[in-house]
């Protein structure tokens, strides 16, 4: 694991002051390098989920316009297929979205999203008894409305910025949430990516919304620096070179860099092309401290993690 230069622990030293002033409750350990003791499980539905030992998120899209055309399942009978294969590879999680997230998606009706989402959540929840569902949506009503269908988990792209109930409702439903770090919206979101310094805004955007959400006593928060939201490629490799610091925050972390621009601007091809970059990217996340990869194609995810945990980095 890097040892952090002198800048960045004095920054980090800085915004852990601001933690405590939140009310942070926080333990000091010592491992290869000094961080703070991180929750290491998850309550969803009932079931306690393990992340000392990283998860897999397996991502279905219920539109017909997600940025990579393999995870487009708009159809029950399709997501309920790619659910039993993903869930068979391994997969602790489903992700299930109905509402395009890609940069410039056209906007849909919350009545549009909950039409596609709804149904799907309801068929795989009675197949698949035992699946853990996490719903990505931005909106309250629709993430109530899944999780009354059965889902457990609420994915925000927008952290709470874009339905001022979502974190009240979150509260209520007493879910884990995915808090991600976004500016503006699908629409407006890459015209928004410019920083001054990205790590610390999105290290501070987390500790402002974390404290909100603890206020309200939600429990369970994994945080996701949200690679390729409001994010050049430069932006989402330099979160992913510093990915370690977060674990300051004591809080699980998600990374969902599957096959994403970040890599085909580089690499070359499309979305299509870049399996194995994803999986160099996914392998770097881990020896980072991802607890979760969100990704599109599990097998090689799972395969990643019994390797990472092999070499024991």
């Amino acid at each position: 694991m890097r040892r952090l230069n002198l800048h960045s622990k004095s920054q980090i030293q800085s915004n852990f002051t601001t933690l405590q002033l939140c009310n942070f409750t926080t333990k000091q350990t010592v491992a290869k390098d000094t961080f703070f003791h991180k929750k290491a499980t998850l309550n969803a539905g009932g079931k306690l989920i393990d992340l000392g030992t990283p998860k897999v998120m397996g991502i279905i899209n219920l539109t017909p316009d997600s940025f990579y055309a393999g995870s487009r399942m708009p159809a029950i009978a399709n997501a309920l297929q790619q659910a039993e294969k993903m869930l068979t590879e391994g997969a602790t999680f489903l992700d299930l979205g109905a509402y395009s997230s890609r940069p410039g998606a056209d906007d849909i009706s919350e009545q549009e999203e909950m039409d596609r989402l709804l149904p799907v959540v309801e068929a795989i929840a009675a197949s698949f008894p035992d699946a853990v569902l996490s719903v990505d949506t931005f909106r309250a009503k629709v993430a109530e409305g899944a999780v009354k269908g059965g889902a457990h988990i609420i994915n925000d792209i927008s952290g709470g910025q874009l339905d001022a109930d979502m974190f009240a409702t979150v509260a209520r439903l007493k879910v884990p949430y995915v808090l991600m770090h976004m500016k503006g919206n699908p629409k407006t979101m890459n015209q928004l990516a410019v920083y001054d310094d990205v790590f610390n805004e999105v290290f501070d955007y987390f500790v402002e919304r974390y404290h909100q959400l603890k206020q309200l006593g939600v429990i369970d928060v994994i945080i996701d620096p949200g690679f390729g939201f409001a994010k050049k490629p430069e932006h989402g490799y330099a979160l992913l070179n510093r990915l370690d610091e977060f674990n300051t925050l004591g809080l699980p972390i998600l990374a969902g860099i599957s096959r994403k621009k970040m890599i085909y601007s580089l690499l070359g091809g499309t979305a299509d092309d870049v399996l194995n970059g994803t999986t160099v990217l996914n392998t770097i996340a881990l020896m980072k401290g991802a607890n979760i990869l969100s990704v599109h194609d599990v097998k090689e995810a799972i395969e990643a993690i019994k390797l990472v945990a092999v070499v024991n980095i």
